[in-house]
């Protein structure tokens, strides 16, 4: 069995698995609070006044990076994915991510996301919400920045976002 098919064989036990630089990290399947923040936040995903990405989104699937696999919450990209890839794992890196920060997870999502996406996997922007605290970690290359939920963001690929 491949590393991809073991990943997804991992949802049928209640496990989210992906894979950080060769490191496998796992979490248990988000909760209903968790989903709500996801959802909530993705249906204020649209394309800022001039921009001319298609601001596309999904909800957790997993993606193959250069350097790992990753489920992220919230995926946004310029164009759908081919139809190739609409049922396997995705190849296409999407231009930002949106995390929500699960109880007890707080270090995958806050010191082990951000790093990884912007490390040459092609992520323009990452944005962390920790709705324990309110706080919006900002972060894409060469800046970080920490707002209060709710806050609009407009991301690097023309899309806006209010979390």
């Amino acid at each position: 069995m491949d590393l991809q098919q073991l990943v997804l064989r991992s949802d049928e036990l209640g496990v989210r698995l992906e894979v950080v630089n060769g490191l496998a990290i796992w979490e248990a399947q988000p909760l209903y609070r968790h989903q709500k923040h996801v959802e909530r936040i993705a249906a204020s995903i649209a394309r800022s006044e001039g921009g001319a990405c298609g601001c596309v989104h999904a909800l957790d699937v997993y993606i193959q990076f250069p350097n790992g696999l990753k489920r992220p919450d919230i995926s946004i990209f310029c164009r759908e994915p081919g139809e190739a890839e609409q049922d396997s794992v995705l190849t296409m890196v999407p231009e930002a991510v949106v995390e929500v920060v699960s109880k007890g997870y707080e270090a995958k999502d806050l010191e082990i996301g951000p790093p990884f996406y912007l490390s040459s996997q092609g992520v323009k922007d990452v944005l962390v919400f920790d709705p324990q605290t309110l706080l919006v970690l900002h972060v894409c290359q060469g800046q970080a920045r920490r707002l209060v939920s709710p806050v609009v963001v407009d991301l690097k690929c023309g899309c806006r976002v209010v979390i």
